[in-house]
């Protein structure tokens, strides 16, 4: 048996495995030298990002804000009195004439109190009638006393007259003479008692009198009271408008006080705003706002700021400067851009995702040549719905990546390829 020489392979799965492993050592050790001695590079499709151009032209801050169209103003309708719901003469949505009756309630013990009270004004009517009765009888009494008393007085003055004549001629003696003057003494003091008993009367029967009047004129204020209160039963528009929130079914109960509706007056409209929280100190009245309607565009001004903040906002309501839109409704919501500066010239970048990655302290450039785009650190200040104004690190002219950079980590540059 001959044997046979077997010649070696120069390249074996072993060594290459080998060769192989140590050309991705060397690639890795290049790779890392590459990305930590230099900058971080990334490429980055163009079709995938959004390239904007820095300008400068006019600028205001505004801040976008949803608006709801309310009447210029609402009286609500409160139950005056309590009751029972009898009867709804009107649905919601009417459009009211001032005294219009909305519906009616019932309550008993407004009737049963009307029913007592009514019942004491004629008891002191009648009671009033007989103290005058009775105090016109006594006075007419007196009257007559005061009559007989004079006419003894004129009698008691002849006789006193004809004894003074004759008892100075001796006619008549002393005894006779003192007679006739003591009688006509006492019934001089007794016209004079009689005089002041009539003034004391007379003034006794219009105290009585004026008492029993206002004991009645009390008696009625009341009943006039509740009268209205039965009155205020049936619930009546208080202006000309449309009722608006009516909340009220037949056989359903209302607690005095309790809300019924509102009428809403259409002498015009106001827009009703919320605003975030953020701005409370720089919102007040005067400020302007724009909206859009059917294609025109349109004005208005804060005119009052409410200050109270709930869930984060406080609202202010706003006129319409200039025309108001036709074809407007209560409850419509209008998407406003409210103002919060003046107009001025600025530097300005198109408003873009890159905000929530840099916070607007910098934003990649693209280079002169279009290849890449590098870190530029910048400032920006207030902004719109559309632009950020540039208060350095930018130029009119450069060019910017404004989408997100959400993927692009710590890169430091990117490379632009098509």
């Amino acid at each position: 048996m001959v044997d046979r020489v077997i010649k070696k392979k120069k390249w074996s799965a072993k060594r290459l495995m080998t060769i192989g492993g140590i050309t991705a050592l060397v690639f890795l050790a290049f790779g890392s030298w590459y990305f930590t001695s230099g900058k971080s590079r990334l490429n980055v499709d163009l079709d995938r990002i959004t390239i904007a151009t820095v300008t400068k032209g006019a600028f205001q801050e505004t801040i976008p804000v949803n608006g709801v169209v309310m009447p210029l103003s609402s009286i609500y309708l409160d139950a005056t009195e309590g009751g029972r719901v009898e009867e709804k003469y009107v649905e919601d949505g009417t459009i009211m004439k001032k005294g219009q009756p909305i519906l009616r309630l019932s309550n008993t013990d407004i009737q049963l109190q009307m029913v007592t009270q009514q019942t004491n004004v004629y008891n002191l009517l009648t009671q009033m009638q007989i103290a005058s009765n009775a105090a016109q009888q006594n006075t007419v009494t007196k009257m007559n006393q005061v009559t007989d008393v004079e006419s003894l007085l004129r009698e008691a003055k002849r006789v006193y007259d004809l004894d003074v004549v004759l008892y100075e001629k001796k006619a008549i003696g002393y005894q006779e003479y003192q007679q006739a003057k003591n009688n006509y003494d006492y019934y001089v003091q007794k016209k004079k008692l009689t005089d002041q008993i009539m003034v004391q009367d007379s003034i006794s029967n219009a105290q009585q009198v004026s008492q029993a009047k206002q004991s009645v004129v009390g008696a009625q204020m009341a009943m006039d009271v509740l009268r209205k209160k039965s009155g205020d039963l049936v619930v009546r528009a208080p202006v000309d408008g449309q009722l608006t929130s009516l909340d009220a079914e037949i056989g359903q109960n209302k607690n005095k006080g309790e809300r019924l509706g509102q009428i809403d007056v259409l002498t015009g409209f106001k827009v009703r705003v919320d605003v975030d929280e953020h701005y409370l100190s720089r919102i007040y009245t005067g400020l302007m706002g724009k909206f859009t309607f059917a294609d025109s565009n349109y004005e208005l001004k804060i005119f009052k700021v409410f200050t109270q903040v709930t869930g984060g906002h406080f609202q202010v309501d706003m006129q319409f400067v200039g025309p108001v839109p036709k074809g407007i409704r209560r409850g419509q919501t209008l998407q406003i851009l409210l103002a919060l500066s003046e107009e001025k010239v600025a530097v300005l970048v198109p408003r873009g995702g890159f905000y929530q990655q840099t916070g607007g302290n910098w934003i990649f450039k693209v280079s002169d040549d279009g290849k890449t785009a590098y870190r530029a650190d910048i400032q920006l200040g207030n902004q719109n719905p559309d632009y950020y104004e540039v208060l350095s690190g930018l130029n009119p002219g450069d060019k910017v990546v404004t989408s997100s950079y959400e993927n692009y980590g710590t890169m430091q540059e990117l490379i632009l390829k098509k």
